[in-house]
């Protein structure tokens, strides 16, 4: 179960990182397949991967071994509290609004303060591994967007998606911690 846990790593992340680390061998694949063509192939191999990180993690989760003891109580809440924001910066970062135009990936930003968050009060290896993964992968996309030329957005941002984001944002929180929406997805309270 490992072995397709980090499988699964290497194909999402890999994948994923194509653009950061190896412009050319995206080029030369979107040449060869047309653009419709690598998406469909990309889309295909980033859900394997997916599929096969999301299974693997499941399998050992609570049998890796225990890194570090669980977290005051104070401080699930803290990190429940911080996902606020994350949660709106993410959705935020699909709507044209002001959140959007400002910060430079906000779907990164989000990913990287979910991943911190994560690491903070899950102390397994495996949850090392998961949300280590998926924090220096956001990094790393996050440092490489700031080495791009910025291109302002093609129509000015509306304040009014920024007020969805958050109304959006907020139901999504709310749901993942009173609704039973955790618990659903991963079979743990956040509370």
């Amino acid at each position: 179960h490992m072995t397709m846990f980090i499988a699964g790593m290497v194909v999402f992340f890999g994948t994923h990182l194509l653009r950061v680390i190896a412009p050319e061998v995206r080029a030369s694949m979107v040449s060869r397949l047309g653009p419709l063509g690598w998406k469909g192939v990309y889309s295909l191999v980033s859900l394997a991967g997916f599929v096969m990180l999301v299974a693997g993690y499941a399998s050992i989760r609570w049998t890796s071994p225990l890194l570090w003891g669980p977290p005051l109580g104070w401080m699930r809440m803290v990190v429940a509290l911080v996902m606020i924001p994350a949660l709106v910066v993410f959705i935020a970062a699909y709507l044209p609004g002001k959140i959007r135009a400002t910060l430079r990936h906000p779907m990164m930003i989000a990913t990287s303060v979910w991943a911190a968050l994560h690491l903070l009060v899950n102390g397994r290896l495996a949850d090392l591994l998961l949300f280590g993964g998926f924090l220096a992968w956001a990094l790393i996309v996050t440092v490489a967007s700031f080495r791009r030329p910025w291109r302002p957005p093609a129509r000015a941002p509306s304040l009014l998606w920024d007020g969805v984001a958050v109304v959006a944002g907020l139901g999504a929180w709310w749901w993942l911690a009173f609704g039973g929406g955790h618990v659903l997805l991963f079979r743990v309270p956040v509370m």
